[in-house]
């Protein structure tokens, strides 16, 4: 063919200022129809990809979609996360709601730099893990892989994962949308209304899309009677029509969608991971006119235009493998971990706080709970990173206490708990949960429903088939695409297993210097104990050095940083219905912290929430309007005895219409203090919390009148700061 031009010559023509959609048009017409079609999804036959990952193991190696090799086209080069990189054996890093708690899009920056160096030095250049769904409930099974209960938090914090990994490779963003159900994923119908959808489930979707993310991936689930990945309101008039996005489309894998073509026609562009239904259904039907060549054009130049354009704006240069899980990394993974846990209760015990404990004075420790000595870095989902090994509770307290007696009871005795207890400088209970309690769900079962098992191809395309739909169906314990699947989905109950109650009630009679350590990923109901314990800190799933990390908080090296990125209620009556088996459901509005401030409850402990080794006070603040923003600057003083991180919240409260009282945070800023130190934190705060979706229009538009502005350590807080601001 002559004037051939490959991928290497496009993606230079467009650094020397080239269009990256020109380019796409000219790689494009050399590809046959064959490779036209290859382009919309995975390059690997369905079957034996399905045996792979059943058989030897989930994402080991990039799935790969659309390369043409005789073009240089690299292809879509998958690889999961958010916990880290799936493959190899990669940084596992503390999951997303724990780094949702550090408040500190820098250090989400960083971490994101990471993972997409890893990703990249094992040969992809695409990642699935910028996962910023709103858990309308905290018994959603994969909360632990999104970072707050809040359109703000979510958005900025996965704006931050967005700018660090695409220093290396594509960003995904995923999964759109309204996903936040796991055991009725590939069944529920989400029922919202638009201003529901465009006021609080959408906004942190439009906020990593304005950040330049690469890819959105289809949800699962259903909203307003359609599937998600062949959502044309979701795909096309929302995501291009309205916020204008340029990058490309990408199914959830397996059961992404239900008709090839429908998804086609409501601009997904890519079908996930493998070749399923397009590959099966798509020439039958574009020969029968059913499916259109133009839109097979446009999906394909979507995603030639997007590896262009990526491939033009990084290095040659990839990072080399020893960047996996090196020296750096692991420490990175350390400060996080660290830097999110959040201190809930620091009780006076002999008349000063209990934490940081001085550890010159400790003769012994008990370390009690069956999650001390278990690595326990979250589900065993498509997150799952593979560390080559996880610092325990246990291993992390020895290393940091070589001189003290550390003794351990893991055992569900209550007796044996308190035998352990009695005689410690300090005990310690770790409790929670682990994959058996809560995460992804594919069980045999939900992957041989009948309606489920009408999209793969057919069995005698494959020898395996008949074998490996029988193994799935019959022993689902064993066959599952992510991993064991007999256990996690979404959480049966947001109480700690009684046992662990009784435990942790039983240490407390005999030693009133006890901490309680949970390890979890979404909201925990702790009445019953927590005010009988003086220590309490939420740990979470705190990645391959959440044990070093555990022992630099208890002990002072590092202050506990963290702030809770979600509402704690004192009861489950406080929370929205959730039925895990529901084949229909409506969402409103209300949720979490808002919820709680509409039914006038108090939380347990409120958004944003978490106390610190040091103190600290604002000044008078300042606020200023400007396009659609709202610039608030204030004093910020340490006031106590070490340096430490704190973090700004600015919440705006309408004082004026239907809504008058509601508040919503708007914005937050991270800071980093030495002890005395005092700094002028500037906050750009967003009004759209704020904002209201206007039908007529299509578009959210903010009402004029006055607004509080607050200034505060967490919803609510009274020490909080106050100004006035008129919009409009």
């Amino acid at each position: 063919m002559a004037d051939v031009t490959d991928f290497g010559a496009a993606v230079a023509a467009v650094r020397a200022g080239g269009s990256p959609d020109e380019q796409a048009r000219t790689l494009y017409a050399q590809l046959s129809d064959d490779e036209r079609l290859g382009l919309l999804d995975g390059d690997e036959e369905f079957w034996p990809g399905l045996k792979t990952m059943i058989e030897d193991g989930y994402n080991l190696h990039p799935y790969v979609h659309g390369a043409v090799e005789r073009l240089g086209i690299p292809g879509l080069r998958f690889s999961d996360g958010p916990r880290g990189v799936v493959m190899g054996n990669s940084t596992a890093f503390p999951v997303s709601m724990a780094r949702g708690a550090t408040w500190d899009t820098a250090l989400e920056e960083r971490i994101g730099q990471a993972i997409g160096a890893e990703a990249r030095a094992q040969g992809a250049n695409f990642f699935g893990g910028v996962c910023i769904n709103l858990p309308r409930h905290p018994a959603w099974g994969r909360i632990q892989e999104t970072y707050s209960e809040d359109p703000v938090l979510l958005g900025e914090m996965g704006a931050a994962l967005t700018r660090g990994t695409q220093r290396h490779v594509m960003a995904c963003v995923k999964h759109y949308a309204l996903n936040s159900m796991e055991n009725a994923r590939f069944s529920v119908d989400v029922t919202v209304d638009q201003a529901t959808l465009h006021e609080v489930y959408l906004p942190h979707f439009r906020r990593v899309i304005e950040e330049g993310v690469a890819a959105v991936m289809s949800a699962y689930n259903s909203v307003n009677g359609e599937w998600c990945g062949q959502n044309e309101n979701l795909l096309t008039d929302v995501l291009r029509s309205q916020w204008h996005f340029e990058g490309v489309t990408v199914s959830d894998f397996i059961w992404g969608l239900r008709d090839a073509t429908a998804s086609l026609n409501a601009g997904l562009d890519i079908e996930e991971p493998l070749r399923q239904q397009r590959a099966q259904h798509l020439p039958g039907d574009l020969e029968a006119g059913r499916a259109s060549w133009k839109d097979v054009e446009r999906s394909g130049l979507r995603s030639l235009s997007t590896q262009v354009r990526f491939a033009a704006s990084r290095s040659d240069q990839a990072p080399t493998i020893d960047v996996v899980a090196g020296t750096e990394h692991r420490e990175l993974a350390r400060e996080a971990a660290s830097q999110a846990m959040v201190l809930l209760r620091n009780e006076p015990v002999d008349g000063r706080p209990l934490l940081p404990l001085d550890a010159s004075a400790l003769g012994s420790l008990a370390l009690i709970g069956r999650l001390g000595d278990v690595p326990n870095t979250g589900d065993h989902g498509s997150s799952d990173v593979r560390a080559a090994h996880v610092v325990t509770a246990l291993e992390g307290l020895r290393a940091a206490l070589p001189g003290t007696d550390v003794r351990f009871e893991g055992t569900d005795d209550r007796q044996a708990a308190q035998r352990a207890a009695a005689g410690a400088d300090v005990a310690v209970v770790v409790v929670g949960y682990t994959a058996e309690d809560e995460g992804e769900y594919v069980s045999g079962e939900a992957s041989t429903r009948p309606e489920l098992l009408a999209l793969y191809p057919p069995e005698e395309q494959a020898s395996s088939g008949e074998s490996l739909l029988k193994k799935m169906g019959s022993a689902p314990g064993e066959a599952s695409l992510v991993g064991s699947a007999t256990s996690g989905g979404d959480r049966a109950s947001l109480r700690l297993r009684p046992v662990d109650e009784d435990i942790i009630r039983a240490v407390a009679e005999v030693n009133p210097r006890t901490v309680v350590v949970v390890v979890a990923a979404g909201a925990v109901i702790m009445e019953g104990w927590r005010e009988q314990v003086p220590g309490l800190l939420m740990a979470w799933y705190s990645g391959m050095e959440g044990g070093h990390a555990l022992a630099d908080v208890l002990l002072g090296g590092r202050g506990p940083g963290g702030r809770l990125p979600f509402s704690i209620p004192t009861s489950e009556e406080h929370l929205p219905h959730f039925d895990r088996d529901a084949t229909a459901v409506t969402y409103d509005r209300w949720h979490g912290q808002r919820l709680l401030d509409r039914l006038g409850v108090a939380p347990a402990y409120p958004l944003g929430f978490g106390l610190s080794y040091s103190s600290f006070e604002f000044g008078e603040p300042s606020a200023q309007v400007a396009e659609g923003l709202l610039e608030v600057e204030v004093p910020v003083v340490n006031t106590g005895p070490v340096a430490a991180h704190h973090v700004v919240q600015v919440y705006g409260v309408q004082l004026e219409g239907d809504r008058s009282g509601e508040r919503a945070l708007l914005g937050f800023t991270a800071v980093h203090l030495a002890a005395g130190e005092r700094v002028t934190a500037s906050v750009a705060a967003s009004l759209r919390p704020l904002s209201r979706w206007n039908n007529d229009s299509r578009e959210l538009v903010i009402p004029a009148g006055r607004v509080r502005v607050e200034v505060a350590a967490y919803s609510g807080d009274p020490q909080r700061r106050e100004i006035e601001v008129q919009l409009g």
